[in-house]
């Protein structure tokens, strides 16, 4: 039987990304997962086009926040394919907004989002995969869940827990032959900040020109999509001075904190947020 996929935040940006990828490898089973039914049903066309069996991808509504529905979906998966081989956590909201002005039930929503709602599926998924001794757990984090950036207090927060969650589950379980990757994106062209909270809320509404300017989704999942198959544990995956930022992290921690609190402040100046 072959390998079954499950990808979280499949509607759009990088999750849409790898399951096309995944569909041009052929060889997959694919489920999909989102809070947008259309959408998903929009990628699934993709898939298929590209020479999946439409029996070979589920659609399969998911409001990762509705941690109670997530055990019963799991069974939904199990019911069409029999089996979950790959989960990746991969949805996801970020923040742009001050600190000082943020919210707490801003900061409340979006660990709701992108930390319990990984944490509750992967739960979910677990004992399938113990039971079988086999399986890949991977979570979507970001450069914000090594370094500290801006405008991504609430964001940072949420990537750097679930860095230290997956690192730690990775250890607990790896003798149970389950492998457990962290996808560490910088910038890629996605709508990620246009959905981004604001301080209160809201949608922030504006593509940041890093953003703009990123790694393109197709080539970033191609990257990630050949590392997972190799099982590598962490992949760091984008261009640019952001990827730098992670080897600074390590070999010079006080001349990246000046480096980034010198953007801060001409984030300040020009007054954009």
């Amino acid at each position: 039987m072959s390998t079954v996929i499950w990808i979280t935040g499949a509607s759009s940006g990088i999750g849409e990304a790898f399951a096309k990828e995944f569909a041009r490898l052929g060889g997959f089973r694919l489920v999909l997962s989102a809070r947008r039914p259309n959408e998903l049903e929009r990628v699934k066309s993709i898939c298929v086009g590209q020479g999946l069996s439409s029996h070979d991808v589920l659609v399969l509504p998911l409001d990762v926040t509705d941690i109670q529905s997530h055990v019963a979906k799991v069974d939904c998966v199990l019911a069409q394919f029999g089996q979950i081989d790959m989960l990746i956590n991969n949805a996801g909201v970020s923040q742009r907004s001050w600190c000082v002005d943020t919210d707490l039930e801003v900061y409340r929503r979006i660990f709701e989002i992108d930390v319990f709602g990984q944490i509750s599926l992967t739960k979910a998924v677990l004992p399938h995969m113990l039971r079988r001794n086999s399986g890949h757990l991977a979570i979507t984090s970001s450069v914000a869940g090594k370094i500290g950036a801006p405008l991504r207090t609430g964001y940072s927060m949420a990537k750097h827990a679930v860095m230290g969650f997956f690192d730690a589950l990775r250890c607990e379980i790896a003798h149970q032959g389950i492998h457990v990757s962290t996808i560490t994106p910088g910038s890629v062209q996605t709508q990620v900040s246009v959905n981004a909270m604001r301080a209160d809320g809201e949608a922030f509404g504006v593509m940041d020109v890093e953003i703009e300017n990123g790694m393109d989704t197709d080539s970033c999942a191609q990257e990630v999509v050949g590392k997972l198959l190799a099982r590598q544990r962490e992949i760091p995956v984008g261009e640019g001075q952001e990827m730098g930022l992670l080897d600074m992290k390590r070999s010079d921690p006080e001349a990246m904190f000046d480096l980034l609190e010198s953007m801060t402040a001409n984030l300040r100046a020009r007054g954009i947020y």
